[in-house]
């Protein structure tokens, strides 16, 4: 009888209860196999090192190092790596974030153990793995919305709730400099004031909270 070469999975996820899930879940399927568990993106690049693994399952927002820095970390060191994003958010920069360092797959943690499995399959195949939910949120993700680094840095501070002349005086720059900055995060994310920018920016994971 042929031996079946089996999927090997990574599992990161800093919730001890989601990471057992999971593992249960694969460890049910005779082609697959959990070489192990990571509670945060700084020990999934290290098991990762270690392991060296088929596909990782990747929560998005860990401990000391979230899962997409982890991602961009173990592709630069480990190019051709496949990657599954498994989280609660489905804001499209955190859609497009992920993809751009490197995840072949994104899906919601309310998908079904099929749609699980389905994903490594796919992912293993070096095919990308969208559900419709996420193509259809990242579908909507406005033209020339990327940010710069200066104007992403100034959106954070508006978020934490920091007056232009605060923001001004804790970059170092001039007040004016300031507001035409805001004016351009204002026109990039679509909106009118800056109570929406920080909307905007949290619900679509651009910072995050």
């Amino acid at each position: 009888m042929n031996k079946i070469e089996k999927i090997r999975v990574l599992v990161a996820d800093d919730h001890p209860v989601v990471c057992y899930g999971l593992a249960a879940i694969i460890q049910t399927q005779r082609d697959m196999v959990v070489l192990g568990q990571a509670s945060d993106g700084l020990q999934a690049v290290e098991m990762f090192r270690k392991l060296r693994p088929d596909v990782t399952l990747m929560d998005l927002r860990m401990p000391r190092m979230s899962g997409v820095e982890a991602i961009r970390t173990i592709q630069k060191e480990f190019p051709g790596s496949r990657f599954i994003v498994l989280t609660t958010y489905q804001g499209d920069e955190d859609i497009h974030k992920a993809l751009s360092a490197g995840a072949q797959g994104y899906l919601l943690k309310g998908m079904s153990h099929e749609t699980l499995i389905d994903a490594i399959r796919s992912v293993h195949a070096s095919l990308r793995y969208l559900p419709r939910p996420v193509l259809e949120t990242l579908a909507k993700r406005p033209p020339g919305s990327n940010l710069s680094a200066r104007e992403l840095e100034i959106l954070r501070l508006i978020v934490k709730g920091l007056s232009n002349r605060q923001i001004a005086d804790h970059l170092g720059i001039g007040e004016g400099t300031v507001k035409w900055h805001v004016n351009m995060i204002l026109s990039r994310l679509n909106v009118r004031d800056r109570t929406q920018a920080a909307v905007a920016a949290l619900n679509r994971g651009i910072v995050e909270p």
